[in-house]
């Protein structure tokens, strides 16, 4: 019985679903700077390879 009182003390208090979203929040930043780290590594490893490639041709 008294797991079902604090169940619903836990659902009428905001707190819990002030967490949620700030968890939300974290992962979709953490998942934009890991899609933004992926991106620009992709694009200077490319660049890198031309200029190594150019560098040899000189």
């Amino acid at each position: 019985m008294k797991h079902l009182v604090n169940v619903k003390k836990f659902l009428r208090n905001e707190d819990g679903a002030v967490t949620v979203d700030w968890v939300v929040l974290t992962a979709a930043i953490v998942g934009l700077a890991i899609l933004a780290f992926n991106t620009i590594g992709d694009a200077t490893s490319d660049m890198a390879s031309d200029l190594a490639v150019d560098i040899a041709s000189q």
